[in-house]
């Protein structure tokens, strides 16, 4: 970031100031796209929310639908349209039998249109479970239908391998240790897209912000493999035994397919909001729901999708570990959730 603060040029401009940004940009682009294992395009943006705003406006496709767990920001923006909603099992997994209704009713609507069919949206990893959605599976469907498939990457890039059987893919640099407010659509080829003028192959408008794309580059590359070592995450799974036996729910035994770093807990006898204040106390940072709706009093839309009555969810936490979190800090957390389940002050 540093070396982009150091080249105060939009990497339009034709003079060499501005052809030295973009020089840098391009090579971070290339950094991105290899760190990543993407064959396709990148394109930058604002963040993950920027992407899917990008994609749902812009995709060459007649629909559009969703994944009735997506983030918010993407049902905000598919909501808006009518996109149409494909709902989850209990286990959390896409309705597959219900989204091959859906896309084949998508392409019987449009079947003499020439533009893709539909734009499907399915969040790769769940911001609130960690549950992970089969992407390949969903991808047959999808194309079989004649759509394309959006997949939210910005829970699992830097952490899990990208699904190559997307055709466009979200992700978020504050997710894998970069910076905050930058992020990026990745597409396989730019006739997915409508362009509108501008920068980055003329599919986004604004200034590209260079320090932070040359941050989030950077970042991705640090990204260890595995992200975590496995010794840091030990704890969790004797607080997962002990959860149980305190008559608590751990919401991974539930789930079609949980991953490791995100994870959704409900205490037996206090409220997920009294949860949080305990633990914001003590200096642990956890929340009800993703980051960007626990500010509000509702239930949990992933919950609710997933047919969780309101009494769990209403003491559900969830707890996410990123690529600074410590045994120590586990351990605490294990440590404090267990005291406050027995009551113990």
């Amino acid at each position: 970031m540093r070396a982009g603060l150091a080249i105060w040029a939009n990497p339009s401009s034709p003079h060499a100031e501005g052809r030295k940004a973009k020089s840098a940009l391009e090579g971070a682009r290339e950094q991105v796209k290899q760190a990543l294992g993407w064959p396709g395009e990148v394109i930058f943006t604002s963040g993950a929310s920027d992407a899917a705003r990008l994609a749902f406006d812009q995709a060459v496709a007649d629909d559009q639908m969703l994944c009735a767990a997506e983030h918010d920001s993407i049902r905000s923006f598919a909501q808006y349209r009518g996109a149409g909603v494909v709902p989850v099992l209990p286990d959390g997994a896409i309705d597959l039998a219900e989204l091959e209704r859906f896309c084949t009713r998508a392409a019987d609507a449009a079947a003499n249109s020439g533009k893709y069919r539909c734009l499907a949206a399915v969040q790769h990893i769940n911001s609130e479970t960690g549950n992970q959605q089969d992407i390949d599976r969903v991808a047959v469907i999808v194309h079989q239908g004649g759509g394309l498939l959006l997949v939210d990457c910005a829970q699992s890039a830097g952490k899990f391998d990208l699904p190559q059987a997307a055709d466009m893919v979200i992700i978020s640099a504050h997710k894998f240790g970069g910076p905050i407010g930058i992020g990026a659509l990745l597409v396989k080829d730019f006739a997915m897209l409508k362009p509108t003028g501008g920068h980055e192959r003329g599919y986004r408008r604004g200034t590209e912000n260079l320090p932070a794309i040359l941050g989030m580059a950077a970042a991705l590359a640090a990204c260890a493999k595995p992200y975590l070592a496995p010794d840091v995450l030990q704890p969790i799974d004797q607080l997962a035994r002990e959860v149980r036996e305190l008559g608590g729910v751990w919401l991974s035994d539930r789930l079609a397919q949980p991953t490791p770093y995100i994870q959704a807990v409900a205490m037996p006898n206090m409220s997920g909001s009294a949860q949080l204040m305990r633990f914001d106390m003590a200096g642990i940072a956890v929340s009800q729901g993703s980051a960007c709706s626990s500010g509000t009093l509702k239930t949990s839309h992933v919950l609710e999708a997933m047919g969780i009555d309101d009494d769990l969810a209403a003491r559900m936490i969830r707890v996410s570990f990123g690529w600074n979190t410590n045994r120590p800090e586990v351990e605490r957390f294990c440590e404090l959730w267990l005291k406050m389940a027995k009551g113990i002050q």
